[in-house]
């Protein structure tokens, strides 16, 4: 589901896509180092976006270091860490664990059964030291298991589901700025889950697998719906981000909230035109 905040690089300055990627391997490093190469794993761009937009708003020092990693071995990659990247990578495995236990509990996946118990102990400590984020998410995800076996069309309730989840998530500290970040996270939350509906649909319904769009998508102006619903969605989200006093690495993070989080809308528009020409 996620995956989809992130960077529009032809748009973005080279320096600034230099410190992108800085923050996205210190997030990287920092889920080994605490996590293992299991938490490594749960590594997403949409974290990485977490991370530079609360070390802008609290104005988090910034340290900046030199290390190799099996995916650079030779040369060593520029890595940047603030406070706030110990947070988003326990927020990162806190996901992918709620993921993988509803995964085994819902399909008995033994893939996810196993991968859950190898990051369990860790979670655990993430729970007891983050439960206001640990029960959200819990009762976020068994929400949105709930709109699945009932295959609900109620966008607003299943789309609601990620909007919750995402602005818990947010929400470092309970002060002058959660209800922006609450309002903001919702709405993007609301954006990430519609986005990757979106995207899905085609192969859902060849598979026979819930998509909440199954109903609209055979409207007229379906196409044109959608767009305007995640028009709506990321309007409002960046209206809440545009109300808070960011001014560090602001064009990375514009360029992320105006641009970026289209990239994978774009693609399916061209994949579509190609077909139809063909």
């Amino acid at each position: 589901m996620f995956g989809y905040v992130t960077i529009c690089e032809p748009e973005l300055k080279v320096k600034d896509l230099k410190k992108y990627r800085g923050y996205y391997c210190g997030l990287c490093r920092t889920l080994r180092e605490e996590y293992g190469f299991m938490g490594q794993m749960t590594l997403t761009y949409d974290m990485t976006f977490a991370v530079i937009l609360l070390t802008s708003l609290y104005e988090s020092s910034v340290d900046t270091e030199l290390h190799r990693c099996k995916v650079h071995p030779v040369k060593r990659q520029m890595m940047l860490r603030s406070e706030m990247t110990s947070y988003a990578a326990a927020m990162n495995v806190l996901l992918a664990y709620y993921h993988m236990k509803d995964d085994w509990e819902d399909e008995r996946k033994v893939s996810s059964f196993l991968t859950k118990g190898m990051i369990h102990r860790k979670a655990e400590k993430i729970i007891r030291q983050y439960p206001r984020q640990s029960r959200v998410i819990q009762d976020a995800l068994r929400e949105l298991a709930v709109c699945e076996k009932e295959e609900s069309t109620d966008l607003d309730r299943t789309a609601g589901c990620t909007g919750r989840l995402m602005e818990e998530l947010f929400v470092y500290r309970e002060d002058i700025w959660e209800k922006n970040l609450r309002k903001m996270g919702f709405f993007l939350g609301k954006f990430i889950y519609l986005m990757d509906a979106y995207e899905d649909l085609s192969e859902d319904i060849e598979k026979g697998r819930y998509n909440p769009l199954k109903q609209i998508c055979k409207e007229d102006g379906y196409e044109e719906k959608i767009r305007q619903i995640l028009c709506m969605m990321i309007a409002e989200s960046t209206a809440e981000f545009e109300r808070l006093p960011c001014l560090m690495d602001i064009d990375i993070l514009r360029n992320i909230l105006y641009d970026g989080v289209w990239n994978r809308y774009n693609k399916i528009q061209m994949k579509k035109r190609e077909e139809q020409k063909q």
